[in-house]
């Protein structure tokens, strides 16, 4: 029986979304990338999903999680904030859309499509306090202006990959519920961090090794937290509010 998730009231094309950024994840399986839930069938409202059993992650799982993940991004995608190959519609993080513009630069992208629509949306509803913003809103300056973009070129993300987007089954993890798009590679791993993982140091040394983290990645872990920070101010209340603010402080000095 196949696992099935539907909301007849769910905007045009959001299970659509899904399955275009799973079947986008899943072309990278080939060459070793991160195991992607098998869509069955999708149509408006509805989307069925291949039934995973899941299990007790092991740090063997782990490493071999952080490997494949690795060669998904590896894969690429066409720009900063391309949308699934082939997919045209709308798309989503949970159950708030998310724009996809294609951007040559990774900073320009990040703060004008990833933290300054959910910053302001956190503002409108009192999440956050204009003074707190101030910071946010300065490093989207720096960010617009090019100053973090640093020749990576734009990686195939899962973009919403936190633990409860990972399921753990017997021998490996696997993809679920992605907002995949073409983004940085390091964007993944601080969400991963952010929310906590299961033997996330086993992830991040297994990864490491499969395709070398730049110097000072764990430095820059706050400035790709923006984004997911950012999305929960927007729905989650003040206390994600406090923690952009903070991490938007901690961003600040990187600059």
């Amino acid at each position: 029986m196949p696992f099935v998730k539907s909301n007849p009231r769910a905007p045009d094309g959001f299970f659509e979304a899904e399955a275009a950024g799973l079947a986008w994840l899943a072309e990278a399986e080939t060459q070793g990338g991160a195991r992607t839930a098998r869509v069955e069938s999708v149509s408006a409202g509805r989307i069925e999903i291949a039934q995973l059993e899941s299990a007790r992650p092991t740090p063997d799982a782990a490493a071999r999680f952080g490997r494949a993940l690795a060669v998904t991004h590896r894969a690429g995608a066409q720009a900063f904030g391309s949308a699934p190959h082939g997919w045209n519609g709308p798309t989503f993080i949970g159950a708030r859309p998310m724009q996809c513009r294609p951007e040559c630069s990774w900073g320009r992208f990040y703060s004008e499509q990833r933290v300054r629509p959910f910053l302001e949306i956190a503002l409108s509803v009192g999440s956050i306090d204009a003074g707190a913003a101030d910071h946010v809103f300065a490093v989207c300056e720096l960010l617009e202006s090019g100053a973090a973009d640093d020749g990576e070129p734009a990686r195939r993300i899962h973009g919403d990959l936190w633990n409860g987007n990972v399921m753990w089954t017997s021998d490996e993890a696997v993809f679920i519920d992605p907002a995949a798009h073409g983004g940085h590679r390091e964007t993944d791993l601080a969400m991963l961090t952010l929310f906590g993982a299961p033997h996330l140091d086993v992830i991040v040394d297994a990864y490491d090794d499969e395709f070398a983290l730049r110097p000072g990645w764990r430095e820059r872990i706050a400035l790709h937290q923006l984004h997911p920070l950012a999305v929960h101010a927007a729905g989650h209340g003040a206390s994600y509010g406090h923690a952009l603010a903070e991490a938007a402080r901690k961003a600040l000095d990187l600059f």
